[in-house]
Parts: C-alpha cells; structure tokens; sequence
C-alpha cells in the first residue's frame, strides 16, 4: 500500500488524529514523518540511519518552508477578524487548509521515495516511531509516541 493511502487510513483511525497533534504541538515532531516511520515498521522496511536522517532533514525543509507557514496562517484565520467578513475569512481559511494538505502529501510522497523496499516482517509501529524521533529532536517524547503506536491500527 503506497504510503499516501496507508496515512490517510491510519490518520482516521480512532485516536490517530490526536495523538499527531499532540506529537506535533507538544512535542515539536512532524506528523507526516511520524505517520512515515509507523509505515516503514507496518510494511516491514528496515531504513539505516542515513535513511532516517534524510528524511528527518526533508521533513524539516517541507515543514520550515512550506507547510509549517501555511498551517500558522490556517489557524490565525480560525478565529474571526476585526474588520473582514467571516465567509471570506472562511472561504480563504479552507483554500490554506486545503495547500497545507497538499503539501503534507507531497512530502509523504517525498518520504516515501527514501524508504527502501520491504524486507522483513512488519514491526510494532513503536520501533519505527522511536528510530526516528530519536534523530529528528533531542528529545524523545516516548509516552506520546507509545500512545500514538497504541492507537494506530494494527
């Protein structure tokens, strides 16, 4: 399953959507990485840790750039806005949620190239998730992630 599909599916998943952002407003992680590293443990790949490490360093060029500016736009336009009509505000609010969408699933696509090929059998998510968090920050916020792999389908 191409990591796009499997992302969407886990994201709806009870519990998923929260815990990411729990992920990403407490802990500073990158949803689509993180979404990543359980689909590389699910799909039995076993990346090294120059694998890791690029895609921590494109999540981090994707997210600084491009997504992290849309999202911070997106959730200043959330609330209403002296002076400008709430249905354009609106209107404006969704077309940003719908860039920052996509640019989420550019760099899942981005991620998913730089994943190798499987290789073994799948992993429990946490492996994936703990490989990865441990390169992308200094800190690995281990009961969060725990919480996430709990939730994630199995």
């Amino acid at each position: 399953m191409r990591l796009w599909d499997w992302a969407v599916a886990a994201y709806g998943a009870p519990g998923v959507g929260e815990a990411c952002l729990a992920l990403q407003d407490n802990n500073d992680q990158n949803v689509p990485l993180l979404l990543w590293s359980a689909w590389i443990a699910a799909t039995g790949r076993r990346p090294d840790e120059d694998t890791i490490e690029a895609a921590c360093d494109t999540a981090r060029a994707w997210d600084g750039v491009v997504v992290a500016p849309l999202r911070t736009m997106r959730r200043t336009l959330k609330a209403p806005v002296p002076d400008i009509d709430d249905g354009p505000r609106e209107s404006v609010r969704n077309r940003i949620k719908a860039l920052e969408l996509e640019a989420e699933k550019h760099l899942l696509e981005a991620l998913e190239d730089l994943a190798p090929a499987p290789t073994a059998a799948a992993r429990p998510a946490i492996d994936g998730l703990v490989a990865t968090a441990r390169i992308w920050a200094s800190v690995t916020p281990r009961p969060a992630l725990i919480r996430l792999a709990d939730a994630l389908p199995a």
